[in-house]
């Protein structure tokens, strides 16, 4: 019995050395078979057996795998950029290797695959299977023009995406279209905002030098701008409401923009809106200035380069640039008279067709503001729904804006002596940038709220002296107008009874 039990380690120990020892010559052998193959035998041809080896034993996999490249020829794979983004937010705590970068452009750090690693999704219940393949090839026959890293590597990366063949459809019409969504959003909230003018010496020649750009870093959010409560809350769901309408806007045939006109004293917080609204939906900002433009053919040229998800910004457009009437008849006929008024000038219906016409549809999701100090001496042309859709009025400081400055420069939501200050406001005209100015002049709570009692009671005399000499100025136009109408009627009186007597 002993010899048996004694007997039976012995000879599974001899079969595991059997075993291992075939393993490794089998191994061994591969290897040489490889190395030998792949000195002898073209590239081209083992690529051919790898490939025709996986063919044949897909075939009994139930398995698809999916292959996206970083380039389609010669351009960039939209699929592949929004997967390597959107995989970045996948990336889970397990994950060994992992890229980080950060461009100069951006504002946080990006997370993205590492070589011949695999990552796992799962959507709608199906899980999916990612894995970064990168390929070494020979530099000299490796050549893209549009990457500009090219001649600094000799790899070509693609993904592959596993999953089970019966999600095909799934993947193609839900998955993938939810990867270009997320990664769409993504890049939108982590890219640096930018405000662009324009670079007239580049305006003729590659449209997308037209503009130069540098980084937005205004910190005025909805929270902090100075203005009534109902009136922010209103313009954020105008806004939302805009973004998520893409199909609406498209059933109804119109083209996806939104026009808004802030009008109002300066000083009342237009430009903090402006950016407000771009902080708020991550799109950047296009300043045009129209007093640098000469014709109209300009303005289209603009247009097209502008890219979609943006901000255009054209401010005091009530003097920024003298428009004719459209209606006005010409004084006299000339051949040359469109060449030489039209095409040399800027014109209103130039203006109007670049918001309102065909052109204005040559991009997708884009915000028009025009601010003016002047509303009333706009055309009306230009302030009908469609062009300006919302009209917000900016107006001086209100007890409601003096609150949230107060919360904005000094951290306070309350104090003894804002019910004094807030009665003070409503008497006053006051801007919100002149009481957000008083409140930067000293550090002491206490002493900076009594300067901007002082400040609003001068202020108050002031207007009410102002007042008061305007009434009084008037009044003595007034009185000499019809001092003057009594002379010119006793004037022709006497004229008519001289001719009475000459008849």
């Amino acid at each position: 019995m002993s010899f048996f039990s004694s007997s039976t380690p012995d000879s599974n120990l001899a079969t595991a050395k059997t075993v291992l020892s075939t393993a490794a010559s089998v191994a061994a052998t591969a290897m040489v078979i490889r190395s030998v193959a792949s000195e002898i035998l073209p590239p081209e041809f083992m690529s051919y057996v790898r490939d025709g080896l996986r063919s044949a034993l897909s075939r009994f996999s139930s398995e698809t795998t999916m292959v996206i490249e970083e380039f389609d020829g010669l351009v960039s794979n939209q699929i592949y950029e929004a997967a390597e983004t959107y995989l970045g937010s996948r990336i889970s705590p397990s994950t060994q290797r992992l890229k980080v970068t950060k461009p100069e452009t951006d504002d946080t750090f990006i997370l993205t695959m590492e070589r011949n690693e695999c990552l796992d999704d799962v959507f709608n219940g199906v899980k999916f299977n990612w894995v970064l393949v990168c390929r070494q090839v020979e530099t000299r026959h490796f050549h893209n023009p549009r990457d500009m890293n090219a001649t600094l590597k000799s790899e070509v990366r693609s993904l592959e995406l596993s999953f089970h063949k019966k999600h095909k459809d799934m993947v193609l019409n839900t998955y993938l279209p939810f990867i270009m969504k997320e990664a769409k959003s993504l890049k939108q909230e982590t890219k640096a905002l930018k405000i662009f003018t324009v670079d007239y010496h580049c305006m003729y020649g590659n449209p997308n030098d037209a503009w130069t750009g540098i980084n937005l870093d205004h910190p005025a959010t909805f929270e902090t701008v100075a203005m009534e409560r109902d009136v922010k809350e209103f313009v954020v769901r105008d806004l939302e409401r805009f973004v998520a309408r893409k199909e609406y806007y498209r059933k109804v045939g119109k083209a996806w923009k939104r026009g808004y006109l802030l009008y109002g004293p300066p000083g009342t917080g237009k430009s903090s809106l402006i950016a407000a609204m771009a902080n708020y939906l991550r799109f950047d900002v296009y300043d045009l200035e129209l007093t640098e433009l000469q014709t109209n053919s300009d303005l289209r040229r603009l247009l097209i380069a502008m890219p979609n998800r943006s901000i255009l910004v054209v401010e005091d457009i009530d003097c920024t640039i003298e428009f004719h009437d459209r209606r006005a008849e010409p004084t006299h006929f000339s051949p040359f008279s469109s060449a030489n008024n039209n095409d040399r000038q800027v014109t209103l219906s130039g203006l109007l067709n670049f918001v309102d016409g065909l052109w204005s549809s040559c991009g997708d999701e884009r915000i028009i503001v025009f601010t003016t100090n002047h509303k009333e001496k706009l055309d009306p042309a230009l302030l009908r729904p469609g062009r300006m859709d919302v009209h917000i009025h900016m107006s001086y400081c209100t007890p409601c804006g003096f609150r949230q400055l107060c919360s904005n420069y000094l951290g306070l939501k309350e104090h003894d002596l804002f019910p004094q200050i807030e009665e003070e406001i409503q008497k006053t005209q006051v801007t919100p940038a002149e009481v957000a100015e008083q409140l930067l002049k000293s550090n002491d709570t206490e002493t900076c709220l009594k300067q901007l009692i002082d400040f609003l009671r001068k202020k108050k005399e002031t207007q009410e002296e102002l007042e008061a000499k305007t009434k009084e100025q008037e009044a003595k136009d007034k009185e000499e107008r019809q001092k003057k109408e009594l002379d010119d009627g006793g004037k022709e009186g006497v004229d008519n009874d001289e001719k009475k007597s000459t008849t």
